[in-house]
């Protein structure tokens, strides 16, 4: 099995080929741009709905635009003179946003309609299709202690309502536009992407970013509890920012993965209870815990099946979950205390 250092990609395309990235101005999208930009590409179209100075990350050298893609004309002008369009724009958060919004989670849906379409008229060589593993039958989650989903989980299909269903047609739009239409196209499930320069406050956060920031504010705070959603029992595994984006790098560029799902998640699965002291050992304290059975939960367990990545790129993501949560720590930690000194830090 490769590790990250060792895996080598043929891309196909020039350094001066056009890399359109949409959602940018977002967490994997902003990661994505930095990642291509590193690895010397020249031309680079960066685009999200945001005003730029609330992106997450911007890229040096980077064509950066600020446009809503759910309007037709928008998406026209994004893909103009592509060779690779990513599509890793929409509406979504943890699921403290996802189970209260589902109506916002379903018009992303429009992004991917017209990017798709948009890009089949530019020429592109390529596109890619950021899925989740919300696509997945919840009827197969309801235990904590649940066997890792495999991509054919999908169906009978039963995803988690809004954002799953969402995931789950843009998916079929990317396999007949190859079918159809001969648009290369690729797909990943993200199983909870996590890491530095991601979502930490606002309601818009996942796990791993809201505990760490409910132990440094209880530390800050001189409280000794910290609330957590649920009974802590629910079970889920978490991916590394790097690993998320070395993995999309290899998937958009695999000739056996054209239209053809993938699971794009680590595997080691953690209950809620266990990775909150997780962080408190990282943080160096003990604190006592209270339970919102009233908070939104999501589906019981939910865990990456990585047999077929491994078997097809000989790789999967594999950044401990200590390592990553230990990385995560100190650049909310960071985050915090340049808000409370109030400088600009990474919201929603």
């Amino acid at each position: 099995m490769k590790e990250n250092s060792e895996v080598k990609i043929d891309r196909k395309i020039g350094c001066d080929d056009l890399i359109v990235i949409a959602g940018a101005g977002g967490f994997i999208a902003g990661a994505l741009t930095r990642h291509f930009h590193e690895l010397g590409y020249a031309r680079i179209r960066a685009i999200d709905r945001k005003p730029l100075p609330e992106w997450y990350q911007r890229v040096p050298g980077v064509e950066s635009l600020s446009m809503d893609l759910s309007e037709k004309t928008n998406a026209v002008r994004a893909v103009e003179g592509a060779a690779e369009v990513y599509n890793m724009a929409a509406d979504m958060g943890g699921m403290g946003f996802i189970e209260r919004f589902r109506v916002e989670c379903l018009r992303s849906i429009l992004i991917n309609t017209h990017l798709i379409e948009a890009a089949w008229r530019a020429g592109a060589q390529r596109y890619f299709f950021s899925s989740s593993a919300c696509a997945y039958n919840t009827d197969l989650q309801q235990d904590p202690n649940v066997r890792a989903l495999k991509e054919s989980d999908a169906y009978p299909a039963m995803a988690e309502r809004g954002y799953g269903w969402e995931k789950l047609i843009s998916e079929m739009f990317c396999q007949e536009y190859w079918a159809e239409r001969g648009l290369e196209t690729h797909m990943a499930r993200f199983h909870n992407i996590y890491g530095p320069n991601g979502t930490w406050f606002g309601g818009r956060e996942k796990a791993p970013a809201a505990l760490s920031r409910k132990v440094i504010e209880a530390i800050d705070r001189g409280e000794t509890t910290i609330d957590i959603w649920g009974d802590g029992t629910q079970t889920r595994s978490f991916c590394f920012i790097e690993d998320c984006v070395l993995g999309i790098d290899q998937i958009m560029h695999c000739d056996r993965l054209i239209a053809t799902p993938i699971n794009l998640g680590s595997s080691e699965l953690i209950s809620i209870n266990d990775l909150a002291a997780m962080v408190e050992r990282i943080a160096g304290v003990k604190l006592q815990r209270t339970y919102d059975l009233n908070a939104p939960l999501g589906v019981a367990g939910r865990n990456s099946d990585n047999t077929f990545i491994r078997s097809v790129l000989d790789w999967e993501p594999r950044t401990p979950l200590r390592i990553g949560m230990e990385k995560t720590y100190a650049w909310i930690a960071q985050q915090y205390a340049d808000r409370k000194a109030g400088k600009r830090v990474v919201k929603d």
